[in-house]
């Protein structure tokens, strides 16, 4: 590519709460621009983004339908490449289908939808489109999460047991969806969040986690979900346990009234030889806890030669100097920029470019939910717990 692709964004105006971390994050390495949005479905809103953040008039829209008609009448060389939607969950599948069949390609906040019927039909309209659709789960673009991951694809665990993965936080310990908190008030309301809104919100980055770094996917769970404040009408607190394809066993929590916690995500993977532990407040460092030798702690770096590929690829510095959420959130917009890249000129992208949340991903976070939800409301599951 002789130019920065162009991005359309949908959402993400003053008003908003994660639109300035996508800017950010697609603007880190210089290969994305912003071109146009409808950056708000208040109209002031809308336009006083668009102004302060120098789009031209012309190309500040009202709706995401005036943007995606307009833009695909514009000539090839003017016209945006893909869009961006930062929407609430109940918002996502309108304009990404739209922008689909308009023939646009598409990055969307997790979860994908919100219901599994409509992250279906976005997978049927990216096959037929040949559309690249990619999803931000920023926990997989960690360049250490990278190297947990090759690390058990290449057996040096050995083979995979045990995983542990928790999401704590405590942002919602109250009720601040009836004290004025906009992002608290759609997240714990049904009609615009989904069927769980502690799954929804945090605990599919936890099962994407934990499927992302073992490779391997969930076939079963057993799941409790809560609501341990009062007054509050959707869950806020949930645990599962898992089994995975390769016959590994697994627990997830996640929880948004763990008070004093912010986003304390924390894995652990186990095989026969060893393990693997990382936490996203400490993002550099990975520790291999080997069963016959001395614990090891891997360090993200661009000079180190002990990680792997795909690892180095997405790191910015050299060691020592901390990269964290941003340039994760960036290493995800980074190499779909680059495999879209490649598309427009007719090149293969790499693998380590193509290693980004795909619309699969999606559907499986969608299934994560429902299966959640379900599991929850089932009596089949808990044995009474009886002293003989």
């Amino acid at each position: 590519m002789n130019r920065k692709l162009r991005m359309g964004m949908v959402g993400g105006g003053q008003d908003a709460f994660i639109g300035a971390i996508h800017r950010l994050a697609a603007n880190m390495d210089g290969l994305i621009e912003l071109s146009c949005g409808a950056l708000s479905i208040n109209p002031e809103i809308a336009l006083a983004s668009g102004k302060a953040l120098f789009l031209p008039e012309s190309r500040t829209y009202l709706t995401y339908q005036e943007m995606i008609q307009a833009e695909a009448a514009l000539p090839a060389d003017e016209r945006m490449d893909f869009v961006t939607i930062v929407t609430p969950n109940f918002a996502h599948f309108a304009p990404a289908m739209m922008a689909l069949e308009y023939g646009f390609n598409v990055v969307i906040e997790k979860p994908i939808t919100f219901s599994s019927e409509e992250a279906k039909l976005l997978a049927q309209k990216v096959a037929e489109t040949g559309l690249i659709l990619c999803l931000t789960h920023t926990y997989s673009g960690y360049p250490m999460v990278k190297q947990a991951k090759a690390m058990v694809r290449e057996g040096k665990l050995g083979k995979i047991r045990k995983v542990w993965v928790e999401y704590p936080q405590g942002w919602l310990s109250k009720l601040s969806e009836r004290e004025g908190n906009a992002q608290a008030a759609w997240r714990t309301d049904p009609k615009k969040s989904g069927k769980s809104s502690v799954m929804g919100d945090i605990g599919t980055h936890a099962a994407h986690l934990a499927e992302y770094i073992t490779g391997a996917e969930i076939t079963a769970i057993c799941a409790e979900l809560n609501t341990l404040v009062e007054g509050r009408i959707m869950d806020d607190d949930g645990a599962v346990l898992l089994k995975f394809d390769n016959g590994a066993k697994g627990v997830l929590m996640a929880s948004q009234v763990a008070a004093g916690e912010e986003n304390a995500l924390r894995i652990r993977v186990y095989g026969e030889k060893g393990g693997i532990e990382w936490l996203q407040h400490d993002p550099n460092t990975l520790l291999v806890k080997w069963l016959d030798e001395p614990m090891q702690t891997l360090r993200a770096g661009s000079n180190y030669s002990h990680l792997s590929t795909f690892a180095t690829h997405n790191c910015r510095t050299p060691g020592g100097h901390p990269e964290g959420y941003l340039e994760a959130f960036a290493n995800i917009y980074r190499n779909f920029a680059l495999t879209l890249g490649c598309k427009l000129d007719g090149k293969e992208p790499t693998p380590e470019m193509l290693d980004f949340p795909s619309v699969a991903d999606g559907i499986r976070g969608m299934a994560f939910i429902d299966n959640v939800v379900a599991s929850s409301l089932s009596d089949q599951k808990w044995t009474p717990y009886v002293l003989s």
